[in-house]
């Protein structure tokens, strides 16, 4: 843990990054990049404990990890995990040592557990990927509103903490509670908008993955990650991920909120889509993750080198079954060809992949796709939604055998 000098002083460098989003001085890089969508050009800018991130908006930090870290391992360093805030008023100073959760509502002793208490506890780990729902939503025709994200507002990190519930059997659940609320330290910026929580259904609260986590690879959260505790909860999109958490509540009814009842949600059907440009009829929360599946060490346009072994490699994932076949195409999808997986770091873990190809001269699309150990496999269509949300059709790029 930080002591409570290095603390402060670390908190004011936030404030102060936050109000110029100056870079570190000594550091070389581009300060711009293109995503490959129209108006795609965006400010590489540099916050405490990140390295250059791509920024999305100021205020809330929204922050998309560059796409070529996802080629370095299947761990996301700390230092380049996506940020991803709802309201402006983030907390820039907190003091570990008087930190505390507070676990209310419909159970039979209402708690409140310092980190240590926490910590005293039986740890669980875990490999979860953490992706924003609106990850890709840049690619959607046609555009629709929202953060135009490329394929890097999401994650793979080795989150430690307890159980959610140990927790909620020490304060011990009463007949009838039907849900879980979290909130966090973050705050809106002005008193018309709400304040943001989320809520899982009882059963889901308590299944044992779900975690209040306080390491991420081997180290505390960084700040804009959560620090010092964030809800972990393994498969599903990111919203539910509540950081800075310190209040759990548990009712006895559907939780009634903005971020529950109007966004995030998606077309109540298998596909979670319309037709472009068409509304839903009925809409349900946005739940597991889709499983997906990116080549990271090949970009499109590149060129290869022609009739010679040539190494691809990517990532798969999904929403807590598991990949059970990474399969690649050349040809535009023509012909498939199982590629060989890498270490499974568990169920919802991304999965590395690779295999080699060998290209005659001219132009050949590639193409991925993943399928779940459930069966679940990604389309050739695109989905559409009106928010943007759960992309994830079969990536393609082109590339030049020369």
């Amino acid at each position: 843990m930080l002591n409570r000098r290095r603390f402060i002083a670390r908190s004011g460098y936030l404030a102060l990054t936050l109000a110029d989003r100056s870079l570190a001085p000594g550091r070389a890089w581009s300060r711009s990049v293109m995503l490959p969508f129209a108006n795609g050009g965006r400010e590489l800018v540099q916050y405490p404990q990140k390295r250059p991130l791509i920024e999305q908006t100021a205020r809330p930090p929204q922050l998309e990890t560059p796409f070529e870290v996802f080629d370095d391992g299947v761990i996301t360093p700390n230092d380049a995990f996506f940020v991803r805030y709802h309201l402006a008023g983030i907390p820039l100073r907190i003091d570990p040592d008087e930190f505390v959760l507070e676990v209310v509502g419909k159970v039979d002793h209402e708690l409140s557990l310092s980190l240590h208490d926490l910590k005293r506890m039986t740890p669980l780990e875990v490999v979860a990927v953490n992706e924003c729902s609106g990850n890709g939503r840049g690619f959607f025709e046609p555009r629709v509103a929202g953060g135009q994200l490329g394929n890097g507002a999401m994650g793979n990190a080795r989150w430690k903490g307890v159980s959610l519930k140990a927790v909620l059997d020490q304060a011990g659940v009463q007949a009838g509670a039907k849900q879980v609320v979290f909130g966090g330290l973050d705050q809106p910026a002005l008193s018309t908008t709400p304040d943001f929580a989320k809520a899982l259904d009882i059963d889901h609260a308590r299944d044992g993955d779900v975690m209040l986590a306080w390491s991420m690879n081997d180290a505390d959260l960084p700040w804009l990650n959560g620090y010092p505790l964030r809800l972990v909860v393994p498969g599903y999109y990111g919203t539910y991920w509540v950081k800075h958490i310190n209040r759990v509540s548990v009712i006895d009814a559907a939780f009634d909120s903005l971020w529950m009842k109007t966004a995030y949600r998606v077309p109540d059907n298998d596909c979670a889509c319309v037709l472009p440009g068409e509304k839903p009829d009925k809409t349900v929360p946005i739940g597991r993750l889709d499983v997906r599946s990116f080549i990271t060490n090949i970009v499109d346009g590149a060129t290869i080198k022609a009739r010679s072994e040539v190494l691809v490699r990517g990532i798969a994932f999904d929403g807590g079954h598991g990949i059970k076949q990474v399969a690649f195409s050349t040809d535009g999808g023509a012909s498939w060809t199982e590629a060989r997986l890498g270490q499974d770091l568990g169920k919802y873990s991304f999965r590395q992949w690779q295999m080699m190809i060998n290209l005659p001269e001219g132009l050949h699309t590639l193409m991925v796709r993943a399928t779940s150990q459930g069966g679940e496999t990604q389309p050739l269509v695109p989905r559409w939604n009106p928010s943007g949300y759960m992309r994830n059709v079969v990536e393609s790029l082109r590339v030049r055998a020369a």
